[in-house]
């Protein structure tokens, strides 16, 4: 579960600097990332 949240909030500096940068594409990649490892997360959870 650890090694998810780190890839998570990982992500989810990808997508602020990106944002600030105005990279749109790259902004969203990084928040389809960060979806993906939030439902590894709620997976993990729920079982």
């Amino acid at each position: 579960m650890n090694d998810i949240i780190k890839h998570y909030e990982t992500a989810k500096k990808k997508a602020i600097k990106f944002m600030k940068k105005g990279q749109i594409n790259a902004y969203f990649d990084a928040l389809i990332e960060m979806n993906h490892y939030k439902k590894l997360m709620i997976a993990v959870q729920s079982n």
